[in-house]
């Protein structure tokens, strides 16, 4: 439910905070105080269009936000995570627009597209006017609400898994139609390709061993001479380094048996000697055994080569190739069973189709019977909001078959099923009923569309209701009946009715008066909560015109006292929480 409402600069409001009440709102006034400023503030925080001249003289910008208590709404909080909406007990919806046209939206402080504003908005408010709906006059949302009423969801829904799975299996049998069609070719170059690993046969690491290898054999000769060179200074040259060290050694050796401290250098020199045998015996046979060997080079590079060409189509290690290898041989097993895979596919296609095809006869029979039940529930309350000659139809026909697509018994089947919902109502007797969209009286819309929400009042996904002038054209005991419409939505939803009707007003939980003042270089619109004898005289002045008479406040206070809505379980939750420390009270 929409808790607060804050405007800064936007038209005739310069700066307003509003605390609604869980259950019935109304909104009363003069006419041409600004009510109608107000909706329009409500419709551009939900996604509604942004235009500079929205913006209060002498403002850089318009603001409004509005906070909505989702508490009491755990599948309301589930569909907004889904759609990626950070949301747990409260959403804050922020909108600003600027003096150059552009405007910023804001769900929970997070910036937001105003695609993704839009996608929320009908989750959280529904806005009837006498010329426009939210909602109920988009024939696309007609079929959700029949099925909501029918209690047909859980069907659709199994229908809409078994048709997103039919669109699976049929992407998968064009893949194996594909493959069949080019299978000798693609057979031919998989095990061409798979022969050429498997002739070069890869060995992980083997890469970077033949390139050490190559970078040795083309410097053969220069390591060969430095190995004999380095051999010849160490120990096999006369004299060498290691003769010269004995040389040292046999004297100190000597000088150690006078003095016994020599005797640690002595052993020292001693191990060189050892350490320089084994070098110059390492550097002999290495010089035997590194020389050019143009064979072998050739060898190694042509190695190289065909490792290099395998590595450039599957590499880029040994490892990627080895890996490749084994998805060819995949590849193969796949393309000699692909007769039996695309035969396994359609005839597990043709099954299911048979199971959504049915089910969804089964929705639309459904759909059918509930129909007939909606659009005589929805004329029996038109019948009470002085259109007793309306007649509502709920008209559920075919959808029409496109080629290529899924079809049962030549509609097109689609994860809502095989049909079209569309809501027609006849205004006047003996008048054809016609969409709702194109019903030419603002007053008989905005009645058919309050009929349609007091039926449908437990199935609307929104939790604001906003009822704009519903009561044109009305008065006396229609206008009472109304009310109670209203009121009985109220049981399920929040509402925010704005109308001229006094047995409509007195009926609220919380009343909102609106005001124009020309006191200032710009009119100012303000909104004030009335109750007690404030709000009694609001009443009668909506009995009587400007001239409040006693018996206008007598009746006034009747209406008040007589009349108020009764708020349901879910409306006195949200209250509570209002009143508990630490959170705003109304």
């Amino acid at each position: 439910m929409l808790s607060e409402l804050t405007v800064r600069d936007l038209l005739l409001l310069d700066h307003l905070e509003l605390r609604f009440e869980p259950g019935f709102n109304t909104l009363t006034g003069e006419t041409g105080a600004g009510k109608s400023v107000l909706v329009g503030a409500l419709k551009l925080v939900l996604g509604g269009k942004a235009l500079p001249d929205q913006i209060r003289p002498g403002a850089d910008q318009a603001e409004v936000e509005a906070r909505f208590d989702l508490a009491d709404s755990p599948e309301l909080v589930a569909r907004l995570l889904a759609a990626g909406v950070p949301a747990s007990d409260e959403l804050v919806v922020r909108r600003i627009v600027q003096s150059s046209g552009r405007s910023r939206a804001y769900l929970n402080g997070r910036l937001c597209a105003l695609t993704e504003l839009a996608a929320v908005a009908p989750l959280l408010a529904d806005i009837a006017s006498q010329h426009e709906s939210v909602s109920l006059t988009d024939p696309s949302t007609h079929l959700g609400f029949l099925d909501s009423f029918g209690q047909l969801d859980e069907l659709r829904a199994s229908v809409g898994t078994q048709v997103e799975q039919l669109h699976a299996r049929s992407r998968r049998i064009d893949e194996l139609e594909a493959r069949q069609r080019s299978r000798a070719e693609r057979d031919a170059f998989v095990r061409f390709q798979l022969s050429a690993i498997d002739a070069v046969h890869p060995v992980p690491g083997e890469m970077d061993e033949l390139r050490a290898e190559r970078t040795v054999l083309r410097s053969a000769s220069r390591l060969g001479s430095a190995a004999r060179r380095a051999a010849d200074r160490l120990t096999e040259g006369d004299p060498s380094l290691a003769d010269e060290l004995r040389t040292v050694m046999t004297e100190l050796r000597a000088a150690a048996e006078i003095d016994e401290t020599l005797g640690s250098v002595v052993e020292s020199i001693e191990a060189a000697i050892a350490n320089l045998d084994d070098a110059g015996r390492s550097l002999s046979r290495y010089a035997e055994r590194v020389h050019d060997d143009p064979q072998r080079l050739d060898a190694v590079e042509e190695r190289l080569f065909e490792l290099e060409r395998l590595l450039r189509l599957h590499g880029p290690t040994e490892a990627d190739v080895l890996a490749a290898a084994e998805r060819l041989r995949s590849e193969l097993r796949e393309l000699e069973s692909v007769d039996d895979d695309l035969a396994a596919q359609r005839e597990a296609f043709e099954q299911a189709l048979g199971k959504a095809a049915e089910d969804a006869r089964t929705l639309s029979a459904g759909r059918t019977q509930v129909a007939r039940k909606l659009a005589e529930a929805v004329s029996r309350e038109l019948a009470g909001l002085a259109m007793g000659g309306a007649r509502v139809e709920v008209a559920v026909a075919p959808l029409e078959g496109v080629r290529g697509e899924l079809g049962v018994d030549g509609a097109r089947l689609t994860p809502d099923g095989i049909d079209r919902v569309e809501f027609l109502i006849a205004p006047n007797k003996g008048i054809a009923p016609r969409p709702l969209r194109k019903i030419a009286s603002g007053g008989e819309l905005s009645r058919a569309l309050l009929a349609i929400k007091r039926v449908l009042a437990e199935q609307g996904p929104a939790g604001l209701y906003v009822f704009d002038e519903v009561d044109s054209g009305v008065g006396g005991a229609v206008a009472e009946t109304i009310g109670h419409a209203l009121a009985d939505i109220a049981r399920h939803h929040q509402v925010l009715c704005i109308t001229h009707l006094a047995p409509i007003a007195a009926l609220a939980n919380a009343h909102f008066v609106v005001e124009k003042s020309q006191g200032t270089a710009v009119a100012t619109t303000t909104v004030t909560r009335v109750e007690g004898k404030a709000r009694v005289r609001e009443v009668a002045r909506m009995l009587s015109g400007a001239r409040i008479t006693d018996a206008a406040i007598k009746t006034a206070s009747e209406l008040i006292e007589g009349g108020r809505a009764p708020t349901s379980r879910k409306a006195e939750k949200a209250a509570s929480r209002r009143l508990i420390p630490g959170r705003s009270t109304p």
